[in-house]
C-alpha cells in the first residue's frame, strides 16, 4: 500500500470515473486503474462497484476513503513539518472568500501579502459559503474566509474582523433624516436584499423586526446577487439596503449622506478564516491572518459592537 494509490483511490472516489480521475492526478487512465486494482488485490476487497454507472463506493470502500483521507492528509503534514523548520512560507495555497467579503477586502491586503510571501502561490474563489465547507472538508481548498460562527466541528474558525452593518437610505425614504437607526426601524419588506445563497441576507433577516414577506402587497419583490443594483435601486426610490461598512468606504462623496449607522452596540458579523481540523500549511494560514488582520483593524476601528450571527437566521 501506497500514499499514491491512496491518492488514486480518492480521485476516482471523488470523480467516480477512473478517466476523470486520471485526468486529476495526470497520469494516464491504465496507471491509474493498475495501482486501483493492486490495493484492491492487497486487501482482498473491491473499493469500487464498477457494475454501476457512475461508479460507487462498496460498503468497506467507504469505510477505506475515511481513513484514506486521514493518512494522505497526515503525509501532507509532514511537508509542513519540515517547511516550518526550515521557515519556509511557500508553496500553493487555495482559498475561498464569500461575495460579500472579497471586492472590499481582497485590494485591502493582497497587493501587501504577494509581496511579503512571494513564494506563497495563491488561487483564490470567490465562493459561498456552503461551498466553501465543502471544499474544505474534501480537501479542495486550505482555508476560506467567511462570516462566522459557522458551529462545524470539523472547521476552526480564526476570527479576522467584526464588520458593522450600515443602512443605505435615500432622501425620499422614511428613515432618511434619522441620524442613528435601531433595528426596530427596519421592516424587512422595505429592505433590498442580496440573494439567497448569501449569508449576508441571512444577517440581515435576523437583524429586521420582521421577516414576513408580503409579495401581494409590493409592487415587486427582488433580490439581487450585488450590492451596486442594491444602491442603485434604492436610489431610484424603490426602498433602501443594508451594506458592510468596508462597502461603504468605496462610495462616492455625494453619497455619503446616505449611510446610516445604528446606535450602540453597532450591529456586525464576524468575519473569520477558516481551515479544517487538520490544520494543514498553518504556518501559512498564520501569515494570512496577521497580515489581514492588521491591515482591517486600521481601516475598522469600533469597540462597542453585537454580533448578529448567519446561523441563527429565519429561513
Amino acid at each position: 500500500m501506497t500514499i499514491t494509490q491512496l491518492t488514486y483511490v480518492l480521485a476516482v472516489a471523488e470523480y467516480k470515473n477512473f478517466t476523470k480521475a486520471s485526468e486529476k492526478v495526470f497520469v494516464t487512465q491504465p496507471t491509474l486503474s493498475m495501482q486501483v486494482q493492486k490495493l484492491e488485490e492487497e486487501l482482498n476487497v473491491k473499493i469500487f462497484d464498477r457494475t454501476k454507472k457512475p461508479i460507487k463506493l462498496t460498503p468497506v470502500g467507504e469505510k477505506i476513503i475515511e481513513q484514506a483521507k486521514n493518512i494522505v492528509n497526515e503525509s501532507v503534514r509532514i511537508q509542513d513539518i519540515v517547511d516550518q523548520q526550515k521557515g519556509f512560507v511557500g508553496g500553493e495555497f487555495k482559498l475561498g472568500i464569500i461575495p460579500t467579503v472579497m471586492p472590499t477586502l481582497l485590494p485591502m491586503f493582497l497587493n501587501n501579502f504577494v509581496k511579503k510571501y512571494p513564494k506563497i502561490n495563491l488561487k483564490i474563489e470567490e465562493l459561498h459559503t456552503d461551498v466553501i465547507i465543502e471544499k474544505l472538508k474534501d480537501g479542495h481548498l486550505d482555508a476560506g474566509i467567511a462570516a462566522t460562527p459557522l458551529a462545524d466541528e470539523k472547521i476552526i474558525e480564526r476570527p479576522l474582523y467584526y464588520e458593522p452593518f450600515m443602512a443605505y437610505i435615500p432622501p425620499q425614504h422614511r428613515l432618511y433624516k434619522q441620524k442613528e437607526l435601531v433595528s426596530d426601524d427596519l421592516d424587512v419588506d422595505e429592505v433590498l436584499l442580496l440573494e439567497d445563497g448569501h449569508c449576508f441576507k441571512d444577517n440581515i433577516l435576523n437583524l429586521c423586526k420582521s421577516v414576513q414577506n408580503h409579495p401581494d402587497q409590493k409592487k415587486f419583490y427582488l433580490e439581487s446577487g450585488s450590492f451596486e443594483t442594491l444602491i442603485k435601486l434604492s436610489d431610484e426610490g424603490l426602498g433602501m439596503t443594508l451594506l458592510p461598512y468596508l462597502h461603504t468606504l468605496d462610495l462616492k462623496s455625494e453619497k455619503q449622506d446616505h449611510v446610516k449607522f445604528f446606535k450602540k452596540p453597532y450591529p456586525s458579523r464576524e468575519i473569520s478564516i477558516v481551515h479544517h481540523q487538520n490544520e494543514l500549511k498553518s504556518h501559512i494560514i498564520k501569515a494570512l491572518h496577521d497580515s489581514i488582520n492588521s491591515i482591517v483593524k486600521a481601516a475598522i476601528q469600533f469597540q462597542d459592537i453585537q454580533i448578529i450571527s448567519p446561523l441563527n437566521n429565519h429561513k
